[in-house]
């Protein structure tokens, strides 16, 4: 009878859940120890207290939450940090008024909560113990750059967004938080941004700072999908770049985005209209067609209201 050391079962299991994730079309898996994110805290303590969140009050709450996995799964020891590819092969007519790539298809939160799910099925199974988890897909207060990073996935850029060489930035991250010990990571410790400053100089609303400082108040993702109900403030004007579902400029110019692949998720494929209509047809849209175009999707979170005051500010209507 063949008897393994708890390390050896660890790295076993931590082998077999990298690959059935790969298997499950994840574009990468790493693991890291969950733990209080030291670092982080006064730069998350900095974010908040010069307002660089805007009105996103959210931001302000479970503080202690956001830097410690353990205070959302009771005995938390290891977080599975996951990558999900967005880059699609067909995109929007340049002619035409723009919607970021992550929103071209189903919301992402319904398509890969489902591929964690059955994940964290796979693990338990395979375990052959008592697992306690959770997963989680933008959907709870963690630094899901932090946490990828920390798990050897890549490094963050100087547009804030984690980069993975040689795959760019298009892709989706999501956690597994659970009370198994594993085989764990090595952080990514290398910065592969060099002198580049090309998505700092880009972004036409000087929403990125030095530093890997980002004033989300300033960006046109937060005024196009997280300011719903608002008008859009008059200084922006002309400042969208015909943008009016969050925003990919920071992301289309890095240099490292040349490397991105098309995914092979068929719920990411965009309806035609998204990807034919001109800014005419944008703009002459109703809420029945609106309701049509973007069932099950992200930019649902717009409105049909906000989506129209996004279209008509772009547009100077």
């Amino acid at each position: 009878m063949e008897i393994f050391s708890k390390s050896e079962k660890s790295k076993s299991l931590s082998a077999r859940i990298k690959q059935r994730a790969k298997e499950m079309g994840f574009m990468g898996c790493g693991i890291s120890k969950a733990e209080f994110l030291e670092e982080e805290a006064p730069r998350l303590e900095e974010y908040l207290r010069q307002g660089r969140h805007g009105k996103l009050k959210y931001m302000e709450n479970h503080f202690d939450m956001r830097l410690d996995p353990r205070l959302l799964v009771d005995g938390a020891t290891t977080v599975i940090s996951l990558s999900y590819n967005y880059f699609p092969e067909t995109k929007q007519r340049e002619d035409s008024y723009h919607i970021a790539k992550f929103a071209y298809g189903t919301d992402y939160h319904f398509v890969i909560r489902d591929k964690l799910r059955e994940l964290f099925e796979f693990i338990i199974d395979e375990s052959g113990t008592e697992v306690n988890g959770r997963v989680f897909t933008d959907s709870a207060p963690i630094l899901e750059d932090a946490w990828a990073k920390k798990s050897g996935l890549g490094w963050v850029g100087k547009h804030t967004l984690l980069l993975t060489k040689p795959k760019g930035s298009f892709f989706l991250l999501s956690e597994i938080i659970l009370d198994l010990e594993l085989d764990y990571d090595e952080p990514f410790r290398t910065d592969h941004c060099g002198s580049c400053t090309r998505c700092i100089d880009a972004c036409p609303t000087d929403a990125i700072l030095p530093d890997r400082k980002l004033n989300a108040g300033k960006c046109i993702s937060y005024f196009t999908i997280e300011l719903k109900d608002e008008m859009i403030p008059s200084e922006m004007n002309g400042k969208f770049e015909d943008w009016i579902f969050g925003c990919d400029i920071c992301q289309d110019v890095c240099p490292w985005n040349r490397f991105s692949l098309p995914h092979h998720e068929e719920r990411f494929m965009p309806k035609q209209e998204l990807v034919n209509y001109s800014k005419s047809d944008w703009e002459e849209i109703t809420e029945e067609i609106y309701g049509e175009i973007f069932r099950k999707s992200s930019v649902k979170r717009a409105k049909f209201q906000g989506f129209k005051r996004n279209i008509n500010f772009v547009s100077g209507k």
